[in-house]
Protein backbone atom coordinates (compact mmCIF):
# COMPACT_ATOMS: atom_id res chain seq x y z
CA UNK A 1 0.00 0.00 0.00
CA UNK A 2 1.14 3.59 -0.29
CA UNK A 3 2.64 5.12 2.48
CA UNK A 4 1.49 8.66 3.44
CA UNK A 5 1.82 7.94 7.07
CA UNK A 6 5.62 8.87 8.15
CA UNK A 7 6.33 5.01 8.40
CA UNK A 8 7.98 4.68 4.84
CA UNK A 9 8.85 1.26 4.03
CA UNK A 10 9.76 0.27 7.81
CA UNK A 11 7.20 -1.76 9.34
CA UNK A 12 8.57 -1.98 12.23
CA UNK A 13 7.22 -0.25 15.21
CA UNK A 14 8.61 0.19 18.80
CA UNK A 15 6.15 -0.93 21.59
CA UNK A 16 6.51 0.57 24.79
CA UNK A 17 4.25 -1.50 26.75
CA UNK A 18 7.07 -4.01 27.75
CA UNK A 19 9.74 -1.74 28.75
CA UNK A 20 13.07 -2.63 30.56
CA UNK A 21 12.95 -1.88 34.30
CA UNK A 22 15.68 -1.65 36.99
CA UNK A 23 15.46 -3.79 40.11
CA UNK A 24 13.78 -1.44 41.86
CA UNK A 25 10.99 -0.89 39.59
CA UNK A 26 12.23 2.32 37.81
CA UNK A 27 12.56 2.74 34.09
CA UNK A 28 16.24 1.33 32.71
CA UNK A 29 16.67 4.94 30.73
CA UNK A 30 20.44 4.01 29.66
CA UNK A 31 19.25 0.84 28.22
CA UNK A 32 16.06 2.56 26.86
CA UNK A 33 18.21 5.02 24.94
CA UNK A 34 20.41 3.13 23.87
CA UNK A 35 17.29 0.88 22.29
CA UNK A 36 15.57 3.82 20.86
CA UNK A 37 19.29 4.90 18.98
CA UNK A 38 19.35 1.66 17.43
CA UNK A 39 15.80 2.05 16.08
CA UNK A 40 16.14 5.09 14.76
CA UNK A 41 19.71 4.28 13.61
CA UNK A 42 17.93 1.33 11.17
CA UNK A 43 15.01 3.63 9.48
CA UNK A 44 12.65 3.50 12.62
CA UNK A 45 10.39 6.23 13.24
CA UNK A 46 6.79 4.96 15.07
CA UNK A 47 7.09 5.00 18.64
CA UNK A 48 3.78 3.80 20.71
CA UNK A 49 2.77 4.38 24.00
CA UNK A 50 -0.28 5.17 25.87
CA UNK A 51 -1.64 7.26 28.73
CA UNK A 52 -2.27 4.04 31.15
CA UNK A 53 1.40 1.93 30.65
CA UNK A 54 3.04 1.49 33.82
CA UNK A 55 1.16 4.56 35.27
CA UNK A 56 2.45 7.09 33.05
CA UNK A 57 6.51 6.30 33.18
CA UNK A 58 5.72 4.54 29.65
CA UNK A 59 5.49 8.08 28.10
CA UNK A 60 7.90 9.58 30.17
CA UNK A 61 10.45 6.94 29.54
CA UNK A 62 9.46 8.35 25.56
CA UNK A 63 10.49 11.76 26.48
CA UNK A 64 13.65 11.12 28.28
CA UNK A 65 15.07 8.41 25.54
CA UNK A 66 13.76 10.10 22.40
CA UNK A 67 11.69 13.44 22.56
CA UNK A 68 14.54 15.11 24.89
CA UNK A 69 17.18 13.65 22.58
CA UNK A 70 16.59 13.83 18.67
CA UNK A 71 14.20 16.52 16.28
CA UNK A 72 10.73 16.29 15.76
CA UNK A 73 10.96 15.49 12.39
CA UNK A 74 13.54 12.33 13.18
CA UNK A 75 10.23 10.19 14.33
CA UNK A 76 6.27 9.78 14.91
CA UNK A 77 4.50 8.95 18.33
CA UNK A 78 1.03 7.39 19.42
CA UNK A 79 -0.77 7.46 22.49
CA UNK A 80 -3.80 6.42 24.09
CA UNK A 81 -6.74 8.11 25.80
CA UNK A 82 -8.24 4.94 28.11
CA UNK A 83 -11.92 6.27 28.93
CA UNK A 84 -12.24 2.95 30.95
CA UNK A 85 -9.14 3.23 33.17
CA UNK A 86 -8.06 6.18 35.17
CA UNK A 87 -10.83 8.35 34.76
CA UNK A 88 -14.15 8.70 36.49
CA UNK A 89 -15.88 11.25 34.35
CA UNK A 90 -15.94 13.05 31.01
CA UNK A 91 -13.42 15.87 32.40
CA UNK A 92 -10.73 13.61 33.52
CA UNK A 93 -10.76 11.29 30.33
CA UNK A 94 -10.30 14.62 28.47
CA UNK A 95 -7.29 15.57 30.64
CA UNK A 96 -5.76 12.25 29.72
CA UNK A 97 -5.10 14.00 26.41
CA UNK A 98 -3.39 16.98 28.33
CA UNK A 99 -1.57 15.02 30.50
CA UNK A 100 0.11 13.08 27.55
CA UNK A 101 1.00 16.07 25.96
CA UNK A 102 3.16 17.24 29.10
CA UNK A 103 4.38 13.50 29.99
CA UNK A 104 5.69 13.29 26.48
CA UNK A 105 7.07 16.99 25.46
CA UNK A 106 6.11 15.75 21.51
CA UNK A 107 4.02 19.01 21.01
CA UNK A 108 1.80 17.43 19.18
CA UNK A 109 0.78 13.20 18.29
CA UNK A 110 1.70 12.01 14.68
CA UNK A 111 -1.74 9.20 15.92
CA UNK A 112 -4.14 9.15 18.80
CA UNK A 113 -5.76 6.32 19.36
CA UNK A 114 -9.02 5.88 21.42
CA UNK A 115 -7.99 3.10 23.53
CA UNK A 116 -8.75 -0.65 23.62
CA UNK A 117 -12.60 -0.78 22.75
CA UNK A 118 -14.79 -3.41 23.68
CA UNK A 119 -18.24 -4.20 23.94
CA UNK A 120 -17.80 -3.23 27.74
CA UNK A 121 -16.35 0.07 27.11
CA UNK A 122 -17.27 1.38 23.51
CA UNK A 123 -20.10 3.57 25.07
CA UNK A 124 -18.00 5.31 27.35
CA UNK A 125 -16.27 7.05 24.16
CA UNK A 126 -19.51 8.40 23.19
CA UNK A 127 -20.77 9.12 26.54
CA UNK A 128 -18.38 11.38 27.47
CA UNK A 129 -18.02 12.61 23.94
CA UNK A 130 -14.17 11.56 23.11
CA UNK A 131 -14.88 11.28 19.63
CA UNK A 132 -15.50 14.63 18.93
CA UNK A 133 -12.57 15.97 21.38
CA UNK A 134 -10.16 14.22 19.11
CA UNK A 135 -11.68 15.31 16.25
CA UNK A 136 -11.22 18.68 17.89
CA UNK A 137 -7.65 18.95 18.67
CA UNK A 138 -6.78 17.47 14.88
CA UNK A 139 -8.60 20.50 13.59
CA UNK A 140 -6.32 22.40 16.13
CA UNK A 141 -3.25 20.32 14.80
CA UNK A 142 -2.29 18.76 17.93
CA UNK A 143 -3.08 15.22 16.39
CA UNK A 144 -2.14 14.54 12.89
CA UNK A 145 -4.20 11.56 12.69
CA UNK A 146 -6.46 9.39 15.00
CA UNK A 147 -8.26 5.61 15.07
CA UNK A 148 -9.06 3.44 17.72
CA UNK A 149 -7.24 0.21 19.02
CA UNK A 150 -9.48 -2.63 19.30
CA UNK A 151 -10.01 -6.20 21.33
CA UNK A 152 -13.78 -6.67 20.45
CA UNK A 153 -15.91 -8.92 17.92
CA UNK A 154 -15.95 -8.13 14.54
CA UNK A 155 -19.68 -7.03 14.17
CA UNK A 156 -18.61 -4.14 16.75
CA UNK A 157 -15.93 -3.01 14.26
CA UNK A 158 -18.00 -2.95 11.77
CA UNK A 159 -20.36 -0.81 13.62
CA UNK A 160 -17.85 1.58 14.57
CA UNK A 161 -16.49 2.04 11.09
CA UNK A 162 -19.27 2.66 9.92
CA UNK A 163 -20.10 4.85 12.45
CA UNK A 164 -16.52 6.77 12.38
CA UNK A 165 -15.99 7.08 8.79
CA UNK A 166 -13.32 9.66 9.75
CA UNK A 167 -11.06 7.96 11.66
CA UNK A 168 -7.62 7.67 10.09
CA UNK A 169 -6.36 3.99 11.28
CA UNK A 170 -6.67 1.20 13.81
CA UNK A 171 -5.04 -1.08 16.17
CA UNK A 172 -6.05 -4.68 16.06
CA UNK A 173 -4.45 -7.63 17.70
CA UNK A 174 -2.77 -9.98 14.91
CA UNK A 175 -0.81 -13.14 15.13
CA UNK A 176 -0.47 -16.39 13.44
CA UNK A 177 -2.15 -17.85 16.61
CA UNK A 178 -5.13 -15.71 16.55
CA UNK A 179 -5.82 -15.88 12.90
CA UNK A 180 -9.21 -17.94 13.62
CA UNK A 181 -9.31 -17.51 17.23
CA UNK A 182 -13.13 -16.48 17.39
CA UNK A 183 -12.06 -14.91 20.79
CA UNK A 184 -9.70 -12.33 19.00
CA UNK A 185 -10.80 -13.33 14.73
CA UNK A 186 -7.80 -11.42 14.10
CA UNK A 187 -8.18 -12.29 10.21
CA UNK A 188 -11.89 -11.12 10.13
CA UNK A 189 -11.26 -8.04 11.83
CA UNK A 190 -8.40 -7.05 9.44
CA UNK A 191 -10.54 -8.00 6.42
CA UNK A 192 -13.41 -5.27 7.76
CA UNK A 193 -10.82 -2.70 7.66
CA UNK A 194 -9.41 -3.59 4.41
CA UNK A 195 -13.26 -3.06 3.29
CA UNK A 196 -13.59 0.64 5.04
CA UNK A 197 -9.82 1.25 3.61
CA UNK A 198 -8.19 2.29 7.10
CA UNK A 199 -4.85 1.20 7.36
CA UNK A 200 -3.58 -1.28 10.42
CA UNK A 201 -1.01 -1.18 13.14
CA UNK A 202 -0.83 -4.40 14.58
CA UNK A 203 -0.50 -5.09 18.58
CA UNK A 204 0.61 -8.37 20.04
CA UNK A 205 2.02 -9.60 17.30
CA UNK A 206 3.79 -12.35 19.35
CA UNK A 207 0.96 -12.70 21.64
CA UNK A 208 2.33 -10.66 24.82
CA UNK A 209 5.77 -12.90 23.89
CA UNK A 210 4.00 -16.83 23.99
CA UNK A 211 5.20 -16.57 20.18
CA UNK A 212 8.73 -15.72 21.45
CA UNK A 213 9.09 -18.73 23.11
CA UNK A 214 6.12 -21.14 21.89
CA UNK A 215 5.30 -24.33 23.54
CA UNK A 216 7.61 -27.44 22.17
CA UNK A 217 5.13 -28.79 19.41
CA UNK A 218 5.75 -24.97 17.44
CA UNK A 219 9.52 -24.96 18.41
CA UNK A 220 9.69 -27.83 16.13
CA UNK A 221 7.47 -27.23 13.45
CA UNK A 222 9.34 -23.97 13.12
CA UNK A 223 12.80 -25.29 13.81
CA UNK A 224 11.97 -28.20 10.66
CA UNK A 225 12.50 -24.96 7.99
CA UNK A 226 15.97 -24.84 9.72
CA UNK A 227 16.84 -21.31 8.98
CA UNK A 228 18.13 -20.82 12.90
CA UNK A 229 15.60 -17.88 12.86
CA UNK A 230 14.26 -16.62 16.14
CA UNK A 231 10.65 -17.66 17.04
CA UNK A 232 9.56 -13.95 17.40
CA UNK A 233 10.74 -13.62 13.71
CA UNK A 234 8.73 -15.47 12.18
CA UNK A 235 5.40 -14.17 14.15
CA UNK A 236 6.50 -10.50 13.51
CA UNK A 237 7.41 -11.20 9.93
CA UNK A 238 4.13 -13.05 8.95
CA UNK A 239 2.25 -10.38 10.47
CA UNK A 240 4.04 -7.27 8.63
CA UNK A 241 3.17 -9.49 4.83
CA UNK A 242 0.02 -9.10 5.52
CA UNK A 243 -1.89 -7.06 3.16
CA UNK A 244 -3.15 -3.40 4.22
CA UNK A 245 -0.17 -3.39 7.42
CA UNK A 246 1.05 0.19 8.31
CA UNK A 247 3.58 -0.90 11.10
CA UNK A 248 3.69 -4.30 13.41
CA UNK A 249 4.67 -3.24 17.02
CA UNK A 250 7.10 -4.84 19.11
CA UNK A 251 6.87 -4.37 22.84
CA UNK A 252 10.91 -5.02 23.04
CA UNK A 253 12.20 -5.31 26.92
CA UNK A 254 15.68 -5.72 26.46
CA UNK A 255 18.60 -4.28 23.58
CA UNK A 256 19.22 -8.31 22.56
CA UNK A 257 15.67 -7.91 21.65
CA UNK A 258 15.73 -4.62 19.39
CA UNK A 259 19.06 -6.43 17.46
CA UNK A 260 17.06 -9.23 17.01
CA UNK A 261 13.82 -7.69 15.80
CA UNK A 262 15.82 -5.18 13.50
CA UNK A 263 18.12 -8.02 11.78
CA UNK A 264 15.32 -9.24 10.07
CA UNK A 265 12.80 -6.16 9.65
CA UNK A 266 15.37 -3.63 8.43
CA UNK A 267 15.36 -5.53 5.28
CA UNK A 268 12.30 -6.91 5.47
CA UNK A 269 11.07 -9.52 3.00
CA UNK A 270 7.66 -11.29 3.56
CA UNK A 271 7.68 -15.15 4.19
CA UNK A 272 8.02 -17.62 1.29
CA UNK A 273 5.94 -20.34 0.31
CA UNK A 274 7.99 -22.63 2.49
CA UNK A 275 7.73 -20.54 5.08
CA UNK A 276 3.69 -20.41 5.17
CA UNK A 277 3.61 -24.03 4.58
CA UNK A 278 5.85 -23.95 7.91
CA UNK A 279 3.67 -21.48 9.40
CA UNK A 280 0.65 -23.80 8.66
CA UNK A 281 2.40 -26.39 10.88
CA UNK A 282 2.88 -24.34 13.76
CA UNK A 283 -0.66 -23.42 13.44
CA UNK A 284 -2.00 -26.99 13.51
CA UNK A 285 0.01 -27.68 16.56
CA UNK A 286 -1.39 -24.47 18.66
CA UNK A 287 -4.88 -25.87 17.45
CA UNK A 288 -4.21 -28.58 19.80
CA UNK A 289 -2.44 -26.56 22.99
CA UNK A 290 -4.71 -26.20 26.01
CA UNK A 291 -2.25 -23.46 27.48
CA UNK A 292 -3.83 -20.02 29.20
CA UNK A 293 -3.62 -18.02 26.33
CA UNK A 294 -2.96 -14.86 28.62
CA UNK A 295 -0.76 -12.44 26.92
CA UNK A 296 0.57 -10.73 30.61
CA UNK A 297 -0.68 -7.25 29.08
CA UNK A 298 -1.85 -7.31 32.76
CA UNK A 299 -4.95 -4.78 32.62
CA UNK A 300 -7.06 -7.17 34.67
CA UNK A 301 -4.96 -6.83 37.95
CA UNK A 302 -5.68 -3.22 38.70
CA UNK A 303 -8.52 -3.14 39.96
CA UNK A 304 -8.65 -6.57 41.63
CA UNK A 305 -9.91 -6.34 44.75
CA UNK A 306 -7.81 -9.06 46.50
CA UNK A 307 -4.44 -8.26 44.35
CA UNK A 308 -4.02 -10.93 42.87
CA UNK A 309 -1.31 -11.62 40.65
CA UNK A 310 -3.39 -13.80 37.57
CA UNK A 311 -1.30 -12.87 34.61
CA UNK A 312 1.69 -14.38 37.08
CA UNK A 313 -0.40 -17.42 37.91
CA UNK A 314 -1.36 -18.24 34.80
CA UNK A 315 2.64 -18.35 33.71
CA UNK A 316 2.78 -21.11 36.17
CA UNK A 317 -0.02 -23.41 35.23
CA UNK A 318 1.18 -22.90 31.73
CA UNK A 319 4.79 -23.82 32.49
CA UNK A 320 3.78 -26.89 34.62
CA UNK A 321 1.83 -28.37 31.63
CA UNK A 322 4.74 -28.28 29.69
CA UNK A 323 7.35 -30.05 31.93
CA UNK A 324 6.79 -32.70 34.44
CA UNK A 325 9.79 -31.89 36.80
CA UNK A 326 8.71 -28.18 36.67
CA UNK A 327 8.29 -27.49 40.48
CA UNK A 328 5.04 -25.90 40.39
CA UNK A 329 4.31 -25.55 44.25
CA UNK A 330 7.57 -23.45 44.45
CA UNK A 331 6.90 -21.29 41.96
CA UNK A 332 3.45 -20.67 42.26
CA UNK A 333 4.22 -19.12 46.08
CA UNK A 334 7.35 -17.12 44.77
CA UNK A 335 4.75 -15.00 42.04
CA UNK A 336 2.02 -15.08 45.12
CA UNK A 337 3.89 -13.91 48.06
CA UNK A 338 2.61 -10.83 49.45
CA UNK A 339 -0.31 -10.58 46.81
CA UNK A 340 -3.32 -12.68 46.76
CA UNK A 341 -4.09 -16.24 45.76
CA UNK A 342 -6.53 -18.47 43.50
CA UNK A 343 -8.27 -19.50 45.85
CA UNK A 344 -9.00 -15.86 47.31
CA UNK A 345 -10.83 -14.71 44.04
CA UNK A 346 -14.39 -12.75 45.02
CA UNK A 347 -15.52 -13.88 41.94
CA UNK A 348 -16.36 -9.79 41.26
CA UNK A 349 -15.81 -10.30 37.63
CA UNK A 350 -13.24 -6.72 37.05
CA UNK A 351 -11.05 -9.10 35.41
CA UNK A 352 -13.30 -10.75 33.15
CA UNK A 353 -14.72 -7.09 31.92
CA UNK A 354 -11.05 -5.41 31.38
CA UNK A 355 -9.58 -9.03 29.83
CA UNK A 356 -8.60 -8.17 25.89
CA UNK A 357 -8.65 -11.73 25.58
CA UNK A 358 -12.00 -12.24 26.97
CA UNK A 359 -10.57 -15.19 29.09
CA UNK A 360 -13.30 -17.06 31.80
CA UNK A 361 -10.47 -15.66 34.30
CA UNK A 362 -13.01 -16.53 37.25
CA UNK A 363 -12.64 -20.55 36.57
CA UNK A 364 -9.06 -20.33 35.32
CA UNK A 365 -8.67 -19.00 38.99
CA UNK A 366 -10.84 -22.01 40.08
CA UNK A 367 -8.76 -24.29 38.05
CA UNK A 368 -5.36 -23.12 39.81
CA UNK A 369 -6.22 -23.59 42.83
CA UNK A 370 -5.00 -27.01 42.58
CA UNK A 371 -1.10 -25.80 42.55
CA UNK A 372 -1.88 -24.15 45.63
Amino acid sequence: MADNYGTGNFKLGFGLMRLPKLPDGSMDIPQICEMADRFLEAGGTYFDTAYVYDDGASEDAFKRAVVDRYPRDRYTVCTKLNAAMRCHDEESAKQQFYTSLERTGAGYFDYYLLHALQRNNYKKYEEYHIWEFVAEQKRKGLIRRYGFSFHADPELLEELLRDHPEVDLVQLQINYADMENPGVASRRCLEICRAHGKPVTVMEPVKGGVLADPIPEVKRALDSYGSGASYASWAIRYVAGLEGILVVLSGMSNLEQMEDNLSYMRHFTPLNEKEQETILQAQAALDQDKSIPCTGCHYCTKGCPMNIPIPDIFTVANRRKGSAAFRTTREYNNVTIGRGRASECVQCGQCEAACPQHLPIISLLEDCRSME
